[in-house]
């Protein structure tokens, strides 16, 4: 008989395997977002740069969507970092982003396949307004579980926890995905998504045992065969990095994680030298972000990745990853069940 595993996130969103896919931006993750979505867990869009023009990157981001619905008839997700603005708007770009992504569902062609915005960066609470009412299922990532406390009050669906060890933009406060995970379980009614440091069966298994409904993953499925709208020289990088390759820097919201690279300490030393003011500095980022994703400029270039590179030595199938990975957490927490045995030393 078939078996898979109970999960309350996967029930919600209506995937088959309780298995997400990070967003991975700034550059487009249309294939591969629709290849997991059609493995049976739940891919996510990424949008285009922050620096993007607001009504530009939005006619985009509506591009990348459609392009996905041609590729996949099962639920999908877009990412959308938010945030304010000095002055207690929305930032522009977390606005038209999130704008674009509600006046989609109106389709409803597009609604039946986009069931789900992650929200990232700041507080929910900036956005939730504009997402409330749309249909879509509102997901929030937080690296604290005071954070977590207060998206649920804000008002979300879902909590995806994201360990300080995940890639890309990560935690002023390093809290690890052993100590987030079950913190933010015990503290919240939602379901939980764990990140940071999954790769296979038995770091699914341990989110798992940790009370997490699900798992995201990010650097395991940029070295994917599947990931063909971006450079393979990025995924041929994470599959040689070894322990302690990648590194943490000052980005745009606080700390991100990447593999070592000139581009990162060329970032170091602008940052230092305080050349460049705010919007100039996250339209440099963005570039070598980009560049490195979509051409392969790994060298010069900002390479978003977790602490899991160590971890990865090849390409992956998306197709057969993602339900063998489900097989395999099943088979470990059956053999974690066959290890609980009669105590011997016990008092008849």
């Amino acid at each position: 008989m078939s078996r898979t595993l109970s999960s309350r996130f996967a029930d919600l969103v209506g995937i088959r395997y309780p298995v997400v896919q990070e967003g991975l931006g700034p550059y487009k993750t249309v294939r591969l977002a629709a290849a997991v979505s059609n493995a049976g867990g739940l891919g996510t869009v990424s949008i285009p740069g922050i620096s993007e023009e607001p009504t530009t990157g939005a006619a985009i981001l509506r591009g990348y969507i459609e392009e996905t619905c041609g590729l996949t008839d099962r639920p999908f997700a877009v990412n959308v970092p938010v945030g304010r603005a000095e002055n207690g708007e929305v930032l522009p770009f977390s606005a038209a982003y999130v704008g674009a992504v509600v006046d989609a569902v109106r389709d409803p062609e597009i609604a039946r396949r986009l069931r789900v915005i992650t929200t990232s960066a700041g507080a929910p609470a900036v956005v939730r307004d504009l997402v409330a009412g749309s249909g879509l299922i509102h997901a929030h990532k937080v690296g604290g579980t005071r954070q977590a406390v207060r998206a649920q009050e804000d008002g979300v669906d879902v909590i995806v926890a994201s360990g300080f060890e995940a890639g890309g933009h990560t935690h002023a406060r390093p809290v690890h995905t052993f100590v987030l995970g079950p913190n933010v379980v015990a503290a919240v009614d939602l379901p939980v998504v764990l990140a940071g440091g999954i790769h296979d069966g038995a770091t699914m298994a341990a989110a798992l045992a940790l009370g997490a409904d699900a798992v995201a993953l990010g650097t395991r499925f940029v070295a994917s065969h599947d990931n063909t709208d971006w450079h393979p020289a990025f995924a041929q990088r994470i599959i040689d990095a070894g322990e302690g390759d990648d590194i943490t820097f000052s980005a745009v919201y606080g700390p991100s994680r990447a593999l070592r690279s000139k581009g990162v300490d060329d970032l170091a030393e602008i940052v230092a030298a305080g050349t460049m003011d705010h919007v100039e500095l996250t339209a440099w980022k963005d570039d070598r972000l980009i560049r490195a994703q979509r051409d392969g400029l790994v060298d010069d270039g900002i390479l978003p990745a977790g602490n899991v590179s160590s971890a990865i030595t090849g390409l992956i199938h998306v197709a057969e990853f993602v339900p063998g990975m489900v097989r395999d957490a099943i088979e470990a927490l059956e053999a974690l069940g066959r290890r609980v045995v009669p105590d011997p030393r016990a008092a008849s």
